[in-house]
């Protein structure tokens, strides 16, 4: 029996702080996840009726933006693997440009909803909407503050095949904010 097992292939990418931040980010967003479906179970028709009101296919399309550009940032770090520093920025680039595409689909969004007289007040629905989509908002920026901030890094070589926790740790995050995305979408928009 070999107790000396290859623990190089089992390790858990970016940097530990990044994992405590996300599992604390997943466990926020768990807790307003129930609190809407709690309040979803008694509100049902006002749930119903403010769904009506949002554009699914603007939601639909953010979940398409987010799956390609986290897809872009598999690439990044793929690449990084292979010493490719200079495919690594350019995938990470990438991802940011389509990553900005979600801004300004939510920030249409938000206008929209603005000016036909919504907002955190109009009801219990458009409370979580406001609140659940705009905290995601937020991580969504920071997100891109963390993947440009790596792919200048990896633009000037300061990653490698042997030096890529970096890459690692700003793809965990981004993938976090997809993988919250992937859950929200569905639930304020699509669930009845």
């Amino acid at each position: 029996m070999d107790l000396n097992m290859d623990t190089s292939r089992h390790h858990l990418p970016g940097d530990l702080a990044i994992w405590i931040f996300i599992f604390a980010e997943l466990s926020v967003f768990g807790i307003l996840f129930l609190a809407f479906a709690f309040a979803r179970k008694y509100n049902l028709e006002m749930f119903n009726e403010g769904q009506l009101a949002l554009v699914k296919t603007y939601g639909a399309l953010n979940t398409l933006v987010l799956i390609t550009s986290s897809y872009f940032v598999v690439n990044a770090v793929n690449a990084i693997k292979s010493n490719l520093s200079k495919y690594c920025s350019r995938w990470l680039f990438a991802a940011l440009f389509i990553g900005s595409i979600f801004i300004i689909i939510k920030l249409i969004e938000y206008k929209e909803k603005f000016a036909a007289g919504y907002d955190l007040d109009t009801n219990v629905f458009f409370m979580f909407y406001f609140i659940l989509t705009f905290f995601h908002f937020m991580h969504v920026i920071l997100g891109m503050i963390i993947l440009t901030v790596v792919a200048i890094k990896a633009h000037k070589g300061e990653y490698s095949s042997q030096n890529y926790t970096g890459v690692e740790t700003g793809a965990s995050y981004w993938h976090m904010v997809d993988l919250v995305w992937v859950i929200l979408f569905p639930l304020v928009y699509v669930m009845r």
